[in-house]
């Protein structure tokens, strides 16, 4: 009882710092008439021909972007060739940065445009995204010089951004709330298809028009599909659409309470399953995109064979793919009550042991290969599609599931990019070749699991009654900017900047007196990024100390705004949770 009251005094404590002015917005209830039609399901209700030519015309559009995005897997091996073999001659760390700078692009994009679809019409945001990609495929291989490739792949990695969000908006448009589940899932398994036929499109045409057809192929097929969408597409039904008892129920909006920004921060931030979910996430997406990425380039140095025949081994992996992202969600309601975490951490398992299994047959079977590709998809994909939606969703405080799942989700691009980077860098002969790079996929692998396994028995209820102590993120500024400081100094960055970060390493000790010191790490560290990228520029190779010292500069950032939003009387050492007005 005592420790009730104590409880509730904590959480009025916190609830009581913010503003409790709310916003409102509206969200769908049946009107009394149907409610009864709405509980019986969505068997009761059947789409409509309309409905069901707006699902397979997103089907078809968001898989299309995949012909921009996941080619130029097929074009990696040409551009490694040396300039006399019509190549670019680019090294693998310099490839993995081109392929991590969409990663980067695209995973701040989703944090833009996910507002930007709420306030312009889908079909123009779908519009951009599809013709702009294009574009950029195409300039994408008339280019030349390192620099400019990075900026023109960041830049199509942010026209790939938009297209998820417009289409479930149009998706949420058209179907009722009963069949959105099925409509995200089949719309989904739109873009595992289109995977695996832009390996088989993109390495063909690779084969006989030389690494740049791969740019140049896929871009003429999204752009064909952009003006297919234009056609078919409609963001929602016409407002005179009568009703039929087939028809998608009518809806009438009511208001509810919506969190406040610093506020929604706040219980996402400090929520620490989101931040095991956002690791997990990282690792497998470091060890998704090496296999995708890559994976071609792998089997073409390995067997010494054609990108052609290299793509034709590979893309079986769509097809496991495709079967995890449907049965991985069913395995985790039908065995596991609902938990997410046990059927990630076993698949991630399975994911370290096969990793070597690959690369043992990449050398000696070429069937062998592609069946442990399959598997490979299947635990790929299947981890995949619960850490980026599901399990965020589940493990949030209530009224920041949105919030949760784009903090988990940019938390596993980062993690996607920096696995390029590793990637190419020790893919290189002096390295350690491609047997280090499978063993450090398989560590990635191991690691994830070993993560998501302090979730195996977090329930939705369990996560919401934690919430990160006050000095956490202090303490990781203060490492962080450590780190950073360690990296500049063996990089011999300029004294300024190592005086600097001295100076923003006394500022961010002074947070454990007084919050708003962390605003001069904050600035320390942006400064420190912009200095260090630079120094890309203006040298001819990238290191390892200006690469630790971007992402600790990044990390000292993240968590120096988690100071700040910290409101006055946080309960540190204790248990909370979200007011229970902020419901979802």
């Amino acid at each position: 009882m005592v420790f009730g009251i104590a409880r509730q005094r904590r959480l009025d404590l916190v609830t009581s710092t913010w503003d409790t002015s709310v916003s409102t917005e509206t969200t769908p209830q049946p009107n009394s008439d149907d409610s009864g039609d709405v509980a019986r399901g969505p068997q009761f209700c059947r789409p409509t021909p309309a409905e069901s030519g707006v699902l397979w015309t997103l089907w078809l559009t968001y898989g299309a972007f995949y012909f921009c995005r996941t080619n130029l897997s097929a074009a990696v091996p040409g551009m490694n060739s040396p300039v006399s073999e019509r190549g670019l001659g680019l090294s693998g760390e310099e490839t993995g940065w081109i392929l991590a700078s969409l990663k980067i692009a695209y995973g701040l994009g989703q944090l833009l445009n996910g507002q930007l679809s709420e306030r312009i019409s889908p079909r123009v945001l779908l519009a951009v995204g599809m013709f702009c990609s294009a574009g950029l495929n195409v300039l994408f291989g008339l280019s030349e010089g390192f620099f400019f490739l990075v900026f023109v792949w960041a830049t199509n990695g942010f026209c790939q951004s938009l297209g998820w969000t417009p289409c479930v908006r149009v998706m949420a448009n058209w179907v009722p709330v009963p069949r959105r589940g099925h409509a995200v899932g089949l719309i989904g398994t739109g873009y595992q298809i289109t995977q695996g036929l832009t390996y088989l499109i993109a390495g063909q045409a690779a084969e006989h028009f030389g690494w740049r057809g791969a740019l140049y192929v896929p871009a003429i097929l999204l752009t064909l599909t952009g003006v297919f969408m234009l056609v078919f597409l409609r963001d929602a039904p016409p407002e005179d659409q009568g009703t039929s008892p087939g028809d998608p129920v009518v809806v009438a909006p009511v208001s509810r309470p919506r969190m406040p920004l610093a506020e929604s921060l706040y219980w996402t931030l400090y929520n620490p399953s989101l931040w095991l979910l956002g690791l997990a996430l990282g690792l497998l997406n470091a060890c998704r995109y090496g296999f995708t990425d890559w994976g071609v380039k792998h089997l073409v140095d390995t067997q010494k064979i054609g990108v052609g025949k290299a793509t034709l081994q590979f893309f079986v992996i769509a097809i496991g793919a495709t079967a995890g992202s449907y049965l991985a969600g069913w395995a985790t309601d039908r065995f596991f009550g609902s938990r997410r975490a046990p059927v990630v951490c076993l698949l991630m398992v399975l994911l370290g042991v096969l990793s070597p299994v690959y690369g043992f047959l990449a050398g000696h079977s070429e069937i062998g290969t592609m069946v442990v590709l399959v598997v490979i998809g299947f635990c790929i994909f299947g981890p995949q599609v619960l850490l980026v939606g599901t399990a965020p969703s589940d493990l949030a405080h209530r009224g920041t599931s949105a919030a949760a799942a784009g903090f988990v989700n940019f938390l596993g691009y980062m993690g996607a990019a920096t696995g390029d980077v590793v990637t190419g860098h020790y893919s290189s002969a002096a390295q350690g070749g491609w047997r280090s790079v499978i063993c450090i996929w398989a560590g990635w692998a191991f690691l994830g699991a070993f993560i998501t396994g302090f979730l195996w028995n977090t329930s939705a209820q369990k996560a919401r009654e934690v919430v990160m102590p006050s000095f956490a993120p202090k303490l990781a500024s203060l490492v962080a900017l450590g780190i950073a400081c360690i990296a500049i100094h063996r990089g011999q960055q300029p004294a300024e900047l190592q005086w600097a970060t001295y100076f923003g390493l006394v500022a961010l000790a002074a947070t454990f007196g007084n919050r708003w010191f962390a605003v001069l790490g904050i600035i320390v560290s942006g400064a420190g990024v912009v200095t260090v990228f630079v120094g890309y520029l203006r040298k001819s190779g990238i290191t390892w100390d200006q690469t630790a010292a971007m992402v600790a500069f990044g990390l000292t950032i993240v968590a120096a705004l988690m100071v700040l939003i910290a409101p006055k009387g946080h309960p540190c050492e204790s248990l909370s949770s979200p007011p229970d007005g902020a419901d979802a």
